[in-house]
């Protein structure tokens, strides 16, 4: 009898202080977002004669500490005859204020990319820029000075205006050692996280393009197939109960030869039916598209599109869409359909109808890699370097979702990227808690620069370690092997970076 009062006492005791911990307080990171425009003008070709300039705009996101910033940011062409040509890189840079309306932004962009047979080299290049920026309260515009020079034995070098438009974007999170804690609503009343939350999606898709017989691509075979097949990630932010905006981006991985990838920007409207099971949402969003043969001239696209979806449990749906993407003078135009696996989650706050909430945990990581020995087409087989961004989504403390995207940026390759998914798990805290070993793999879409990838499919297996720095920051490792499924690219890689972990609160 006393052993089982004692049971119960210890049982009881145990709950107790699992629930007794108070929630963490709800931190803030400040930051923006970016867009911007340059005209970038272009060499002369081998015959003497100049071609358009590229007109060039990036989306960016940085974090502000202080006067300084730092983050990623992707570019692509809109205008010119380069569509395809897209590029990734970092972002660092200081907004001083002169006056409450006036400040300077000086930066410089570093990154890797290329496509559309632009004279790009192995893909590295440089972006400096300075600005006068125009502080208004939802928003501020800069217009200024910006340089751009692909260092590594390419032909782009161009001085330029840069404009810009910069929108104060900050957000709630508590450190990641939070992850998968639970709270009941209760629990979270009159604390910091006691507001209303704010939704997200995210879905990864295949989509398909059934290409008009008047557009100009390179088929793969003499059949005339015109279907290219696309694998991407889309996000979807919410501004209330049904409107919302968008960020979609995909890469090719069969249908035409490897090297289209498309990136688009929008926004669309949300209709619930069923009891919020079905959902019908329209979209429409502009951006840039191109490489792997598509002639999509200068690269700016426009995308209309109607979806489906049907949760299956809990907060997880399956979608189908049907729309069509193309050029404005419809040089390239397809209509579209596609699959997709979705989820829906209601972040940092607390829904009127939730009974509980957990801490989800997210990971970004920069990270520059080699593939030695990397297959070409028909240059000679060298190394290829190339920077990239991988972003974790936690499904508890061993099993994440990971969407990975990368850009060449030194070994004569400056037109290759990759974009590709997957799964991954890593191990509890080792060594005082610095340490954490974790493996995975990836597949989707690469091609271009010349890399033997056939039409893109390629599988992308990795183990690796993580040394913890602070509660956000940790210096990332791993070594893995790239196969291509219909090319000869097969190549040991390795990799080094930095990952920034953050927790969000999920309310259910």
């Amino acid at each position: 009898m006393l052993m089982k009062l004692l049971l119960a006492f210890l049982v009881t005791s145990f709950a107790l202080a699992q629930n007794s911990e108070d929630p963490p307080q709800q931190r803030q990171q400040s930051g923006f977002g970016q867009i911007d425009f340059l005209s970038i003008d272009m060499p002369a070709n081998p015959e003497g004669l100049r071609e358009p300039n590229m007109g060039w705009s990036g989306l960016h996101y940085n974090l502000s500490f202080g006067d300084f910033y730092t983050g990623l940011g992707i570019y692509g062409s809109l205008t010119g005859q380069r569509g395809g040509f897209f590029t990734l890189g970092l972002n660092a840079g200081f907004k001083t204020h002169l006056s409450d309306l006036l400040f300077m932004d000086t930066g410089l962009h570093f990154g890797g990319g290329g496509g559309a047979g632009a004279p790009d080299g192995g893909g590295a290049f440089i972006l400096p820029h300075a600005d006068l920026g125009f502080q208004f309260k939802p928003f501020s515009l800069t217009l200024g000075y910006s340089y751009i020079n692909f260092i590594d034995n390419g032909q782009i070098e161009s001085h330029q205006l840069h404009f810009g438009m910069q929108i104060p974007l900050n957000f709630d999170y508590a450190t990641f050692g939070h992850l998968d804690k639970k709270y009941t609503s209760a629990d979270l009343k009159n604390t910091s996280w006691d507001k209303p939350s704010r939704r997200f999606s995210f879905m990864l898709h295949l989509n398909n393009l059934n290409v008009s017989e008047n557009s100009t691509i390179a088929k793969v075979s003499s059949s005339g197939d015109t279907t290219i097949r696309l694998v991407g990630l889309e996000i979807d932010a919410y501004l209330d109960k049904n409107w919302f905006v968008f960020f979609k981006a995909d890469g090719a991985y069969s249908g035409i030869p490897a090297g289209y990838m498309d990136i688009f920007l929008g926004g669309g409207y949300h209709f619930s039916f069923n009891n919020n099971t079905t959902n019908l949402l329209t979209k429409f969003g502009m951006g840039a598209g191109g490489g792997g043969g598509v002639d999509s001239q200068g690269g700016f696209m426009i995308y209309p599109d109607l979806s489906l979806e049907q949760r299956l449990f809990d907060d997880m749906y399956i979608s189908i869409n049907t729309g069509f993407m193309l050029t404005p003078d419809s040089h390239f135009s397809s209509s579209t359909y596609g699959l997709g696996l979705k989820y829906y989650a209601n972040f940092n706050g607390i829904e009127t109808k939730s009974r509980s909430a957990k801490f989800k945990g997210f990971e970004a990581i920069l990270k520059q890699e080699v593939y030695l020995d990397a297959q070409r087409t028909s240059n000679p087989t060298e190394d290829l370097h190339q920077i990239s961004f991988q972003l974790n989504y936690f499904l508890n403390k061993t099993f994440y979702l990971a969407g990975q995207t990368s850009f060449a940026n030194f070994g004569n390759a400056g037109a290759y990227a990759e974009g590709i998914a997957g799964l991954g798990l890593q191990s509890p805290a080792l060594f005082g808690n610095t340490i954490q070993v974790f493996g995975q793999v990836l597949a989707g879409g690469a091609g271009g620069g010349n890399i033997s990838t056939g039409q893109g499919f390629i599988l992308k297996p990795a183990a690796g370690i993580n040394l913890k720095l602070s509660p956000t920051l940790s210096l990332r490792s791993s070594v893995g092997y790239t196969k291509a499924l219909g090319g000869e690219l097969a190549s040991v890689f390795g990799n080094i970076g930095l990952s920034y972990k953050l927790a969000f609160l999920n309310a259910k």
